[in-house]
């Protein structure tokens, strides 16, 4: 079992996304809530406009969510992208799924997200590489912020062992 991100980013809109596309990276999966935007928010105008540039540099981007689909297809249709819904994060099936969407596989594809035992784990099964972000708010449902518990403490784990966590120092 692989827990670890690869890197870690203060935030999703910190990423240095040109070094990634220099590094063969053509595909990014995205999850939603408190990555891209305050958890149950719509999609704004900051997440259309990274859409946007990273479309323009040649990424593919999909957003992969364990939420319902009406939730998870609103949000990808304000930004452009594809998505899969009820994504069952931790397993891979979702991560693949994605892949298969934008025509990428696990060498070229990223996976960015705010939560360990969900977003970070699920792309490790699926042997994408994986940057996790801080979450962007605090308020979120009670069984997400029970699992920050535990999280905390592996991360902490993680910038013992691992030191510089940027970027370009892991990946």
């Amino acid at each position: 079992m692989r827990i670890f991100p690869d890197a870690m980013s203060g935030s999703t809109y910190d990423i240095d996304y040109s070094y990634l596309y220099e590094r063969g990276y053509r595909g990014i999966i995205y999850d939603i809530d408190n990555t891209l935007v305050e958890h149950n928010a719509p999609a704004d105008g900051r997440a259309a406009e990274l859409t946007d540039r990273l479309r323009t540099m040649g990424f593919k981007v999909c957003v992969v969510s364990n939420n319902r689909e009406p939730r998870v297809r609103r949000f990808a249709e304000e930004v452009g992208c594809t998505y899969v819904f009820k994504a069952g994060k931790p397993l891979k099936k979702g991560y693949d799924t994605a892949m298969k969407s934008m025509g990428t596989d696990c060498r070229d594809t990223i996976a960015v997200g705010d939560q360990l035992f969900t977003d970070i784990w699920g792309a490790n099964n699926a042997g994408i590489r994986s940057i996790m972000v801080k979450r962007i708010a605090f308020h979120e449902e009670i069984q997400i912020h029970l699992k920050r518990i535990p999280e905390t403490v592996i991360v902490g784990l993680y910038r013992l062992t691992h030191g510089k966590t940027g970027v370009k120092e892991l990946l």
